[in-house]
């Protein structure tokens, strides 16, 4: 699936389930939201949670749920772009030109 593809599952997806309605600060308070989550799956993978009230989990598990996280920041921000009329494409495209002017290839 390309970014644009994604963009628009992301968008019909989340719409059918109200999910689209949120406005911006609402939206990047989500995005905090699951960029901790991410952290926290991060920090699981690479060097444990070291809780004794937690399950140990095996490294399978750790990456999955890492991949999980991702996706769920990934999510959040091709709605954050969408509420601006901006495709993924089009941020990766700016993002890309802005590093090469900066740094060279």
């Amino acid at each position: 699936m390309d970014m644009n593809e994604a963009q628009q599952w992301i968008k019909q997806f989340y719409g059918e389930r109200g999910w689209t309605e949120y406005g911006p600060f609402i939206r990047m308070g989500f995005l905090m939201e699951e960029t901790g989550e991410t952290a926290r799956a991060v920090r699981a993978y690479e060097i444990g949670r070291d809780r004794p009230d937690e399950e140990v989990q095996s490294r399978e598990r750790l990456k999955q749920d890492l991949v999980e996280e991702i996706g769920d920041v990934l999510g959040n921000i091709s709605l954050l772009a969408d509420l601006y009329d901006i495709s993924l494409e089009e941020a990766f495209a700016a993002h890309q030109q802005k590093l090469l002017k900066r740094f060279g290839s």
